[in-house]
């Protein structure tokens, strides 16, 4: 399963600039899924983070991965709907290489509990084949 902008902005309230996902693929619902990113030099927070060296912010990246999880757990429920997931806890985050422009981030995210109003991922980011940030996420989907 795979979703496109248009699907994400249905399923999640964020909006340029926060909304961070391109698209997701390789769903499996209740289970993973793969976020996608292609960060450019266009990208707001590349004014002042840093300027002459753009690097992208290492709370981006986790709100990115956090984002794939929200998609995945909303397509996941079929009573989602109307519903939000609001991020709840990061454990564990590290930071193990630069994301710049130019870079296609891929967030996989991975369930650990589900299925309920409480959520638990294991979230890692690459760009090709470098882990660049790994965290353990948890997000609660409540009414709006």
């Amino acid at each position: 399963m795979e979703v496109d902008i248009q699907k994400i902005m249905e399923l999640l309230p964020h909006r340029y600039p926060f909304l961070l996902v391109d698209k997701v693929i390789d769903i499996v619902p209740g289970e993973s899924a793969t976020g996608i990113k292609n960060v450019t030099i266009n990208e707001e927070f590349f004014q002042g983070h840093f300027p002459g060296k753009p690097v992208m912010p290492g709370v981006l990246i986790l709100e990115a991965m956090a984002q794939t999880a929200g998609v995945m757990a909303m397509l996941s429920q079929t009573e989602a709907a109307g519903k939000t997931v609001y991020f709840m806890g990061i454990d564990g985050a590290k930071f193990r290489k630069v994301v710049g422009p130019g870079d296609t981030l891929q967030m996989k995210v991975k369930t650990t509990r589900g299925g309920g109003s409480v959520w638990k991922f294991d979230a890692e980011a690459y760009v090709g084949d470098t882990l660049v940030t790994q965290a353990k996420l948890t997000a609660m989907m409540g009414a709006e």
